[in-house]
């Protein structure tokens, strides 16, 4: 655990909150930001600043998550936003000083503002890592820090344009976790439902391999994500902690495993992982299939979008629904991607489809 980053994570709650309302068109979700950060390292302090009178179900999500929050009360007719600004500043460095063992900084802010901030951390020798909402995010920030992750583009955020089917909430966690998807604040106001679409009643052995789908997709989503921010080897061990920093109740036992080890020979023998020999003995690599049924997914939207497309483009939303009527079961987490946009861009950056922003969606159109 020594050779851990260990995280500070600090959130300018106004900022993401409508940006992610004004720009996404969804209420603000925390488990994203602590997905991709459980990824980099562990965290150790979580602190969100607001007014929590104006965020009251906001309040609730992140009390859930075990986030301290930070009151700013404002009074009447006055704006308190600097206030909060320079609580948060103040606490960052009081941390960098008195907590030596801290590493990282984790600044959830578009605001250039905090750009000074950023700088004093980097001269105390702490990696920053912002996130932000790219539309509300100023240009200065950026590249100011060691990293920056758009809130747009992280596993799980789905903008209301690009809305996944109905029933398919997946997240890739294991049934019974008690882990519920984005909640709703008050600020944001509630989404228009989708229209229902009929579903089969499922097979009782199908049933029975639900939770083990659930897994493929999280450890696919993990390994990915782990390329994604490491890029180097991805150790059973490693993957492993990772999954633990995720959920921190996961155990290969509930799905029925005797050893982390046999888990991942079951997902490598199904074709999800692939395995070499790593460092240290019992200590494997894990990396994703190099196509692992990519092209071949790829190849189904690309028929899809071209037998939908009338000449004007397929919308994002609902296109998820098509590819299941001509695939039955299609997900795309299994191939390590968070969200069917996701898959849609893996899919533009092959070459096979366009995508492109209308509005608050998304247009799909044939190469």
């Amino acid at each position: 655990m020594d050779d851990e980053d260990r995280i500070a994570l600090l959130i300018d709650y106004e900022n993401l909150a409508l940006g992610s309302r004004d720009h996404l068109g969804v209420p603000f979700d925390l488990r994203p930001v602590a997905d991709a950060l459980a990824e980099r390292g562990r965290v150790v302090t979580r602190r969100a600043y607001a007014d929590w009178s104006y965020f009251d179900e906001d309040r609730r999500m992140l009390t859930r998550n075990h986030v301290e929050l930070i009151e700013m009360t404002q009074r009447m007719g006055a704006s308190r936003k600097n206030a909060a600004d320079i609580k948060m500043a103040v606490d960052a460095i009081e941390t960098a000083y008195e907590r030596d063992y801290i590493t990282t900084f984790a600044i959830c802010t578009g605001d250039s503002d905090f750009t000074p901030l950023v700088h004093k951390l980097r001269e105390l020798n702490k990696r920053v890592i912002g996130f932000g909402v790219r539309d509300s995010t100023s240009t200065m920030l950026p590249p100011a820090c060691d990293e920056f992750l758009y809130y747009d583009d992280l596993d799980g955020v789905v903008p209301a344009g690009a809305g996944a089917p109905r029933g398919d909430t997946s997240t890739g966690r294991g049934r019974g976790r008690g882990r519920g998807g984005p909640t709703k604040g008050s600020a944001t106001p509630p989404a228009e439902p989708a229209a229902p679409e009929p579903q089969p009643e499922p097979e009782h052995e199908e049933t029975e391999e639900e939770p083990t789908t659930d897994l493929a997709s999280l450890v696919a989503q993990t390994v990915s994500g782990l390329q994604r921010s490491s890029g180097g080897a991805v150790t059973a061990s490693v993957l492993k902690r990772t999954l633990v920093r995720k959920d921190s109740t996961f155990s290969e036992a509930a799905y029925g495993f005797r050893a982390f080890g046999e888990l991942l020979d079951h997902l490598a023998g199904r074709g999800i992982i692939e395995l070499s020999p790593g460092p240290a003995k019992g200590d494997p690599e894990v990396t994703l299939p190099e196509e692992g049924g990519r092209q071949e997914a790829f190849a189904l939207l690309r028929q899809t979008v071209a037998e939908l497309d009338d000449g004007s483009g397929v919308e994002l939303s609902g296109l998820k629904d098509h590819v299941r009527a001509r695939r039955e079961g299609f997900s795309e987490k299994p191939l390590g991607y968070g969200s069917f946009l996701q898959f849609c861009k893996g899919a533009a950056a092959a070459g096979l489809v366009k995508l492109t922003r209308r509005g608050t969606g998304y247009v799909v159109t044939v190469v």
